[in-house]
Parts: structure tokens; C-alpha cells; sequence
């Protein structure tokens, strides 16, 4: 008897013949941390109990660490001060950042963490949501096709908002650097759009061999990031000019994805906004999978929550989601569907005017009229005065 070969071989599924298996042996979606299951009646108590099972997910905590900032450098561009920092996330380790505020701005002040996407493009990070007035080509290119050609985080800065954004590992200065190019490869400014587009596809064959390492260190990926967000919050406190009472996420693609975590897991986020990162993933596993990074993946998560339950972990906290009807990294349904799910955890939790969710016309990104509404809500929820 011939050897059981799963699917044909012209299945549309990215695992190909493999996905019936898969699909096999996969326990039924039946997410039993969801609030929605009927022995959740508390909100409180189900949220310990769920973050739980989500920290754990996401690997151990690093050890505790004074952030220990550094500033490197500090200048003024159009009304804008941008103060370049390094601080630690975790001992010997530490997350280069730059911090926004406009020159006059009254304290103390709301603060965003503002969340920088992935898009393939590891050799910036943080540059990805700052308008410098002299940004290399790559990034003046990559905040067009992403952002509308308005980088975030300049313009939150330009609205009286603190904002902070990091590196996320292992992007910008936290990127892999090849051997061979150590003698060059740290200096951007120096490198060609050809140079990047090389180092990139260099970063990118190595996202793999970070999993894997990760892995054998009792570590992932996903808890890297995470834990680095919630550290970023922890510098951000300690700030004179922010206001620790009014801080808010944003942040689109794997910034979405970072946001909903951040949003999900630190309680002192009052308001978070995901942009482009939201779905049910059951619908995701057959032909949305190979668009993805490994980052965006917590082993054993799934078997207790969708990722719309985690995001509902913020559930009595402001929420807004943003998603693209033509977004193709995320099937229409399984956003359609993790909006009704959201609806519903809220719903329950006696708190549904505190959710906003919205889709738009076009393709996956955050362009100016996405951001104008994001803007407007987190001004509704960070600056009550202006209400």
C-alpha cells in the first residue's frame, strides 16, 4: 500500500500536499480562554487568567533592568526635537530609540509608543516612522508606499504627543551584519539602494537561524519583541515631560501586531490602536502563511485563544482597529470575523462604546486618512482636554 501523500499536489494551500495533515491533527478551534466561553463572567479575573497563558507563550521575562538611558545625540528639525537614545531592555542588553517632542511643548504630556513595521526592510527599524527631512531613499521610498508618505511618528510629535520608538530585534541597529561586511555595514548612510536591497535579502536568510537559536536558548522571537515593549513603557515612565496616566500604542503591520500585544499585556497603555494586523487564524492557515514573518508566530498560543481574544484581553480599555478590505496578508473573512468576535468580547464586557473598528478601501497600510482617524481617536482618549 502506497504511503498516505495527504492533498494533491495542486492544492492552493502554502503547505501544499502537507495541509491536510496539518489540518488533521489540529484540535478543534474551540479556544477555551476566550471570555466569550460561558464560565467567564468577570472581566478582571479572566484576564489573569488568559495573560498568563499568554506570557508563558511568549517564553520567560527577561530579568528585571534599570533602563540606564543614554543619550547619543539630540537636534532640532522643524519645531521637532529628536533626542537619540540607548537603554536596556534587559541586562546586557540594550534597545536603541529615538524619542520625539516638539520644542515648545507644555509638560507633562500624553506619550505614544510608536510601533515600526517589518515589510522585509531589517536594515531600519525606528527610521521607519521618522521624518527626518533627510531620510536615506529607502526609507523616504518605504514611507510612501506604507504610510502615504507621513511617517507616524513625526506627526504625533507635531500634535504635542511625547513618542518613543525602538529597534525591534533584529532590525535597524540590531540587525544581523554579515562577517564580511563589518567594516561597512554598520554606517547606512554611506549604502546604495542596491547595498540595502543585498544586506536585506542577507537579514532575511537569516530569520530562520534567529528562530532556531532563540528556540535552543529557551527563548522566542515573539517574547523578544514583546518584552522589549513593555521595557520601552518602562523608560518611558520614568520621562519627566510624559504624563504616565495618558499612553497610548499604535502601530501598523508588524507594528499592528506588536501594538495588540503591548495593548493585550501592560496595563498602562490607556489607548492602543492596531493597524493592519488583525484576522481569526484558522482562515490564515491555508493560503496566508507564506506572507508572514516567523515573528508574527506563538508556539502553542492558538490552542488556547484566537488572536482576536488576545486583543480582547484589553476589554474595558480603549480599542481601535484599523484593517484594509484589500489587505492580502489576511483572508476578508477572518478579519470580518475578528471584528464580530471583538464586538462581541466588548459586548460582554459591558463596555462596547470603548471599541472602534473601521475598514478601508485599498491595499495593506496606513496611509494619511487612516492615520487621521487613528489621531482623532487617540486624541479623544490621551487628551481629554481637547474633547
Amino acid at each position: 500500500m502506497p504511503p498516505d501523500r495527504g492533498a494533491p499536489a495542486g492544492d492552493k494551500a502554502d503547505s501544499g500536499n502537507l495541509f491536510s495533515t496539518i489540518e488533521a491533527l489540529a484540535p478543534p478551534a474551540e479556544y477555551p480562554l476566550s471570555f466569550l466561553q460561558p464560565r467567564f463572567r468577570n472581566v478582571a479575573e479572566w484576564r489573569k487568567e488568559a495573560r498568563a497563558v499568554v506570557l508563558a507563550a511568549l517564553g520567560p521575562a527577561p530579568a528585571p533592568a534599570a533602563p540606564q538611558a543614554e543619550t547619543v545625540a539630540r537636534f532640532e528639525e522643524r519645531g521637532i526635537v529628536f533626542e537619540k537614545i540607548v537603554f536596556s531592555t534587559a541586562p546586557g542588553v540594550r534597545a536603541p530609540a529615538f524619542l520625539l517632542k516638539r520644542g515648545d511643548l507644555k509638560t507633562p504630556a500624553p506619550a505614544i509608543v510608536d510601533l515600526h513595521s517589518h515589510g522585509g526592510m531589517f536594515l531600519f527599524g525606528k527610521e521607519k516612522v521618522i521624518g527626518f527631512g533627510g531620510n536615506h531613499p529607502a526609507m523616504r521610498e518605504y514611507h510612501k508606499v506604507n504610510y502615504g508618505g507621513r511617517p507616524t511618528a513625526t506627526e504625533l510629535a507635531r500634535r504635542g504627543y511625547v513618542v518613543i520608538t525602538i529597534d525591534a530585534f533584529p532590525f535597524g541597529e540590531r540587525r544581523y551584519v554579515a562577517q564580511a561586511e563589518l567594516p561597512r555595514g554598520w554606517d547606512r548612510a554611506k549604502l546604495s539602494l542596491e547595498d540595502v536591497n543585498r544586506l536585506n535579502a542577507q537579514c532575511r536568510a537569516k530569520e530562520s537561524t534567529i528562530v532556531k537559536t532563540l528556540t535552543y536558548a529557551g527563548l522566542s522571537w515573539p517574547g523578544v519583541t514583546a518584552w522589549d515593549d513593555i521595557r520601552t513603557v518602562d523608560y518611558l515612565c520614568t520621562r519627566p515631560e510624559v504624563d504616565a496616566k495618558r499612553i497610548g500604542c499604535v502601530g501598523v503591520s508588524f507594528g499592528g501586531w506588536r501594538s495588540l500585544f503591548l495593548g493585550a499585556l501592560d496595563d498602562r497603555i490607556r489607548a492602543c490602536c492596531i493597524a493592519g494586523f488583525m484576522s481569526t487564524v484558522r482562515p490564515m492557515m491555508r493560503a496566508h502563511m507564506d506572507t508572514h514573518s516567523f515573528v508574527h508566530f506563538v508556539p502553542g498560543l492558538h490552542r488556547h485563544m484566537d488572536l482576536p481574544d488576545v486583543a480582547g484581553l484589553r476589554a474595558g480599555r480603549p480599542l481601535m482597529v484599523l484593517q484594509c478590505r484589500n489587505d492580502a496578508l489576511f483572508p476578508p473573512e477572518g478579519m470580518q470575523a475578528s471584528v464580530d468576535k471583538l464586538t462581541a468580547i466588548y459586548a460582554k464586557a459591558g463596555a462596547g462604546e470603548l471599541l472602534a473598528a473601521r475598514f478601508y478601501d485599498g491595499p495593506h497600510r496606513f496611509d494619511v486618512p487612516m492615520q487621521e482617524d487613528a489621531f482623532a481617536w487617540l486624541e479623544q482618549w490621551l487628551k481629554p482636554e481637547s474633547r
